[in-house]
């Protein structure tokens, strides 16, 4: 029995260490360590990790990477009236898929095929399969690495044909502009290629939750498991999906960071289902919120991400440790990081509520 209550006092012993180290630093503790320029994939590395359910065929007639890319990110500022009826022309065209998915996705290539309407959608996590069948609007993940994988803005055949979703585009790679570190382009290293998927992949869902396949297994969830971290709530509805929530004074201070970034009017974030914010954190008092809007918490640890991820920069923004006060122990420093910016924070937590001082920042 002693060895027992010795073992559970060490393992007790090994959580407490693993909090203290994830979520808290020393004060000399580098945690930013800047920009680290990442080496970018050949077509061979490409190749070798691409899907099963991908199948890529070379065109004879196509058009280039940079013929797509020049001409569709090319405009004239100055003729705001063209600019107004393109806007108003998109507008009219995918009112319907605006309307059926909040607004969760840039719209393309729509075609009706037997009355079901699709197009293909992008939004901050990747590409997508949307779909409107008697009224019901669904989306499905294609597990396409944007940082790999270039879809041409201008199809010269329907995007669905004999069962399949069909793209035209070219394989790519991250590039880094000269003198501006951290922002990224892209150069084609192989033009002219056909990307298919069988539809009957895509639909894939083998949990029922309303995730495909393909999304649970390129963001960590469990595709045979309708909720995932098992706390009563299925993943499509869960707002954290990965982790149960907590309530402690922690995962509290956390929250009012996370609710604070959204500011949506007259939208229910809890229907947008495909809006999801992705934070590289392995601090268990993050790991455990109750946020407001959709959030997807992964492992710091590179070689612990699904492949997706590993290949796939989705996340935008950050938490640092926590730095303790050395003569308050209810006060705490840390910064926020994103969009090219860092904000310096003091928090102290006084009667039940955090009392949160800016001290400033910087801005590349």
């Amino acid at each position: 029995m002693k060895n027992i209550f010795f073992l559970l006092f060490l393992i007790f012993i090994s959580c407490e260490k693993s909090v203290e180290e994830d979520c808290f630093k020393d004060k000399d503790e580098k945690i930013f360590n800047g920009y680290v320029e990442v080496k970018p994939y050949t077509v061979k590395e490409i190749l070798k990790h691409k899907p099963e359910y991908l199948t890529i065929s070379d065109l004879k007639k196509f058009r280039s990477f940079k013929e797509d890319s020049i001409a569709n990110h090319t405009f004239n500022v100055l003729d705001d009236k063209k600019s107004k009826l393109k806007l108003a022309n998109y507008n009219e065209e995918y009112q319907d898929f605006d309307k059926a998915f909040l607004g969760q996705f840039g719209y393309y290539f729509r075609q009706n095929v037997n009355g079901i309407n699709y197009a293909f959608g992008k939004n901050g996590l990747g590409f997508w399969l949307l779909k409107i069948e008697n009224n019901r609007a669904k989306a499905y993940f294609l597990g396409l690495s944007f940082s790999h994988y270039y879809i041409n803005e201008i199809q010269t055949d329907p995007i669905i044909k004999n069962g399949e979703l069909q793209l035209q585009g070219s394989l790519v790679q991250i590039i880094k502009v000269p003198g501006l570190p951290g922002y990224d382009d892209y150069s084609a290293i192989a033009d002219g290629k056909l990307f298919k998927i069988k539809l009957s992949d895509l639909e894939k869902d083998s949990d029922n939750d309303g995730y495909n396949d393909i999304f649970e297994e390129s963001f960590g969830l469990d595709p045979k498991n309708k909720d995932t971290d098992s706390d009563g709530v299925d993943d499509l509805k869960d707002m954290n999906p990965l982790f149960k929530s907590e309530k402690n004074k922690f995962t509290q201070l956390y929250e009012e960071f996370l609710i604070n970034n959204y500011a949506f009017d007259k939208v229910n974030l809890k229907e947008m289902n495909y809006f999801i914010s992705v934070y590289e954190n392995d601090c268990e008092y993050f790991q455990k919120v109750n946020p407001q809007s959709r959030t997807l918490i992964v492992p710091e640890d590179k070689d612990k991400l699904p492949y997706y991820l590993q290949v796939t920069n989705v996340v935008n923004n950050g938490f640092s440790k926590l730095q303790k006060d050395s003569q308050n122990k209810e006060k705490f420093y840390f910064h926020e990081w994103g969009g090219g910016s860092t904000t310096d924070y003091s928090v102290e937590f006084i009667k039940g509520k955090w009392k949160i001082i800016m001290l400033g920042g910087t801005v590349s």
